[in-house]
C-alpha cells in the first residue's frame, strides 16, 4: 500500500492556491519542469490534471471532498501522476483545457456555465 506523502511537490511553490494543497495526501506536482511528465512516461501512467484558483468555491469543495481524502489519494497516487495548476498564474494552460472541455461538453467550469 502506498503511504501518502507528508508534503507533496507543491510545498516549495509561491502560489497561494498551490500552497493550499501542499499538505494534501495526493502526491501533487506543480505544472512546469519535466519531473512529472518524465515520471508519467517512465511509469506508463496518465496525468491527472487539476486546474483551479484560490478564491474558487468549487475548487475548495473538490479539495475537501476528494483531495484531502486518503482513499482518493491512494487511488490517484497509485494510478496517475497528479499535476495541479493555478489558473491565475497559468491562464494559458487553463484556456487550452477549458476550450477542450467546452468543445466536448458544451459547458465549462464544472458544467455550471453553458455556452451561449
Amino acid at each position: 500500500m502506498l503511504k501518502p506523502p507528508a508534503h507533496n511537490h507543491l510545498k516549495d511553490t509561491n502560489s497561494p492556491y498551490l500552497l493550499q494543497h501542499a499538505t494534501n495526501p495526493v502526491a501533487w506536482y506543480p505544472w512546469g519542469g519535466d519531473e512529472a511528465f518524465s515520471r508519467a512516461q517512465r511509469e506508463n501512467k496518465p496525468i491527472f490534471l487539476s486546474i483551479g484558483y484560490s478564491s474558487c468555491h468549487w475548487c475548495h469543495a473538490m479539495a475537501h471532498e476528494s483531495f484531502e481524502d486518503t482513499d482518493v489519494a491512494k487511488i490517484l497516487n497509485r494510478s496517475f501522476i497528479s499535476i495541479k495548476v493555478d489558473r491565475e498564474e497559468r491562464p494559458d494552460i487553463d484556456a487550452v483545457y477549458m476550450a477542450f472541455a467546452q468543445a466536448m461538453t458544451g459547458t465549462g467550469g464544472g458544467g455550471r456555465f453553458p455556452l451561449s
